[in-house]
């Protein structure tokens, strides 16, 4: 694996966040996981560092792990806090455990003992991890962290022979022109050709990815609507996963055609929406969010993916999607949202429409 990914840190912080740990306290320097720890804060969350130094590296920080987690209690009275490791705390060994029960606070305390380096480089390690302490913690059970970590360990196949994790180099690039592409959809639309739409989002990233879902289609095409297929089950996953899916099924165009899973199935709700479309048989079908985990070599038609990563654009194409279309940012411009966020291919839709 010779490009960036996220780390195992990252991914833990964020699954804090989706089990609503009210402070996240990150044992090590204080610029480690800089950018997602401001951006958590987005989300009402607030993310705290122990801001280990060059002598701590090499003597241990507990008494400063132990002193942020007082002053957390202290200063917020939070029901639960996540304490999270980080390379300089892990590689020397720091027992953050040990730490946190001698801290002797009144909250509940989910310890992580994570960090970038794990042998595999996935970071759906760290998420595992995360998910394991919070069974100890008492926060969910065990039938859910035995469903969620089948779902990532899907995630990270499906990333290694799909996506941007293959190992060879990929050269970024932004795909195809909004303009063109939007065009190609309305034009199929004005000759009552068939088009499906599938959302098939990771998490609070549908929040962007269903605005195509809210383009008003209905007073367009009230004869000739798109089908929609999404993984908004709004029974499936953490109750701050379920919201999402409820509150993008009350904010789209129409009601769902076909609902394939969870927000946090997508690696698995794919198979299931490729199935529908090849029943649908579509002349035009658009899949948005994690495109790659559909086989799109057995959907007929025309094919679009919508995707927010540069260095997916060549690999989709490979698999036989006609047109790539990105979405930058997709992750920070969602983080704290609640509702649908505009995203530049629907807005590209809505301006050819008027």
């Amino acid at each position: 694996m010779i490009h960036p990914r996220p780390s195992p840190i990252a991914a833990a912080l964020y699954t804090l966040r989706d089990l609503e740990v009210d402070v996240i306290i990150m044992h090590g320097p204080a610029g480690c996981c800089f950018r997602t720890g401001r951006l958590l804060e987005d989300e009402g969350i607030r993310v705290i560092t122990t801001a280990m130094s060059e002598n701590d590296f090499i003597f241990g920080a507990g008494e400063k792990l132990s002193k942020t987690i007082r002053e957390v209690y202290e200063t917020f009275k939070p029901e639960n806090i996540g304490v999270v490791g980080t390379c300089a705390s892990m590689i020397i060994g720091e027992n953050m455990k040990k730490v946190v029960k001698e801290a002797d606070v009144d909250s509940n305390i989910i310890v992580v003992e994570t960090h970038g380096g794990f042998d595999s480089g996935d970071n759906t390690a760290g998420a595992i991890l995360t998910l394991k302490a919070a069974n100890k913690a008492e926060l969910i059970d065990e039938d859910e962290v035995k469903r969620q970590t089948q779902m990532l360990q899907k995630a990270t196949q499906l990333e290694k022979t799909r996506g941007m994790a293959k190992g060879e180099y990929i050269q970024p690039n932004y795909g195809d022109n909004k303009v063109k592409v939007a065009n190609m959809i309305i034009d199929a639309l004005n000759v009552n050709k068939k088009v499906s739409i599938v959302l098939n989002a990771k998490k609070e990233t549908s929040y962007l990815f269903a605005d195509i879902m809210s383009v008003p289609w209905s007073k367009y095409y009230p004869d000739n609507l798109p089908v929609f297929i999404a993984n908004t089950d709004e029974n499936i996953g953490l109750p701050y996963i379920k919201h999402h899916a409820t509150v993008v099924n009350s904010n789209v165009d129409k009601k769902m055609d076909y609902i394939t899973g969870g927000l946090d199935e997508y690696p698995v709700t794919g198979i299931k929406a490729q199935t529908i479309l090849e029943d649908e048989d579509c002349d035009v079908t658009i899949v948005l969010g994690v495109p790659h985990a559909v086989d799109i070599t057995k959907v007929p038609g025309k094919t679009i993916a919508v995707t927010d990563g540069p260095r997916l654009v060549k690999p989709l194409m490979d698999m036989g999607y006609d047109y790539v279309i990105t979405e930058l940012d997709a992750h920070s411009k969602t983080l704290g949202a609640k509702n649908i966020v505009e995203s530049e291919f629907a807005s590209t839709l809505r301006g050819l429409l008027e």
